[in-house]
């Protein structure tokens, strides 16, 4: 009896040990420094965005694709953001998962889910983390500000044009079978411009 009395103890103190070191871990990587790298294999109404701004002679806004996605209500974007982590602690920064959210102006226009383990190491160790879209962002545009700043941000001939990008982060804490929502968002605000596309 004392003997199990004694496991039970011993597997309750490892288990506190591990959330204890998991939510260490998960304050490390809500103290990261984040930027975005780059973004790829990016499609907005099956226009092939990079190719557009690459090519200099297509004007997006007046896409016949895009004008039709908008009067069907399905505006499909799809691609790909390289998002840098950078660990200025000196504690590993690490999560098993998280859900995502990306938001501009505050509006939602994608979210995810990310199933794999991700570690920066302390001290400066950065990793790079590849975040995919995949939505239908018809009601993000249908509001008529909203629509005219992402165009004016996708249109023109200068790279300069800025936008703020909104990536909140809520990472899962394993504890023992079980799995813990993280207490709120990790939201990580960066000013975006269209050279990031080029």
């Amino acid at each position: 009896m004392k003997n199990l009395i004694y496991l039970c103890l011993l597997a309750v103190v490892v288990s506190a040990c591990g959330v204890n070191k998991q939510f260490k871990q998960t304050k490390a990587f809500e103290k990261c420094k984040y930027e975005i790298k780059s973004a790829d294999s990016l499609y907005l109404a099956n226009i092939n965005v990079l190719e557009a701004f690459r090519s200099g002679n297509f004007d997006i806004v007046k896409s016949p694709r895009l004008v039709l996605a908008l009067l069907r209500k399905n505006v499909p974007l799809e691609g790909n953001i390289h998002l840098e982590i950078k660990n200025p602690s000196p504690d590993l920064a690490a999560i098993r998962q998280f859900e995502y959210k990306l938001l501009i102006k505050d509006q939602e226009i994608a979210n995810g889910f990310i199933d794999q383990t991700i570690s920066v190491p302390p001290n400066g160790g950065q990793t790079v983390v590849p975040i995919k879209i995949n939505s239908n962002i018809y009601g993000f545009l249908s509001d008529n500000g909203t629509q005219r700043a992402i165009l004016d941000f996708l249109d023109g001939n200068s790279s300069n044009k800025k936008s703020i990008l909104t990536i909140k982060i809520r990472p899962t804490i394993g504890l023992g079978n079980k799995e813990i929502k993280y207490p709120g968002y990790i939201t990580i605000n960066k000013e975006i411009t269209r050279s990031i596309l080029l």
